[in-house]
């Protein structure tokens, strides 16, 4: 879970406070993702929200704390996209359609932009060491869900005892990210599916000799 957005001050946030603090934030987030960290000042963000400079250091110290806060929420955003509470990854099917949906994203986004946790980690690794922590740690999150879901299909014997969950969950991400870095290049999702595909069918050659291995 996010931790509780509070003011620069440390203190919580009224209701009123917070709705001010997700509309600069989605703002700033919705910049950066179409210009890049070092193209969007707090300038541009008080532009686009239409707050003063005194309103915008109430919620964000300075553009450091700001970026560390888009970064949360894209990690945030990402992951309900990809893992909503009513499809939990448990299954081989339910992994099919995790790749469904996360082509059908960058589908309807003609994969502008790529990943929005990749575009800010190739920008801040070195650059921003809390920012840098925030996005690898959006990174071990997302690999966390696909391991949980492999390792419940391990459970059920959809997977062989033996598989490796982890180096399966880094390659699917793995997988993720190479393909939208070619699909943003290219605009099309077929590099994406051609990554998905090739990473999902290791997994199933994975389970097929699970189910044909004989039981002792």
């Amino acid at each position: 879970m996010p931790p509780t957005p509070v003011q620069s001050d440390g203190r919580e946030l009224t209701a009123r406070g917070r709705a001010t603090r997700d509309r600069i934030l989605a703002a700033a987030a919705q910049l950066v993702h179409e210009r890049g960290v070092a193209a969007t000042s707090l300038d541009d963000v008080r532009a686009q929200t239409g707050t003063s400079k005194s309103q915008l250091y109430h919620y964000f110290a300075d553009k450091s704390a700001l970026v560390r806060a888009v970064v949360e929420l894209q990690v945030e955003q990402v992951l309900r996209a990809q893992f909503p509470d009513d499809d939990p990854l448990h299954s081989m099917s339910a992994l099919r359609r995790w790749r469904d949906r996360v082509v059908a994203v960058n589908e309807r986004a003609r994969c502008a932009g790529g990943c929005p946790l990749g575009r800010l980690a190739s920008e801040l690794v070195d650059a921003d060491p809390a920012a840098r922590s925030a996005v690898l740690a959006g990174f071990a999150q997302w690999q966390e869900r696909l391991a949980r879901g492999l390792g419940a299909m391990q459970e059920r014997g959809e997977l062989a005892h033996e598989a490796d969950v982890e180096a399966l969950a880094a390659g699917l991400l793995a997988a993720v990210q190479g393909g939208l870095l070619l699909g943003q290049a290219t605009r099309s999702v077929r590099p994406l599916e051609a990554a998905l595909d090739l990473a999902v069918q290791a997994i199933e050659s994975s389970a097929g000799e699970c189910v044909r291995r004989p039981k002792q």
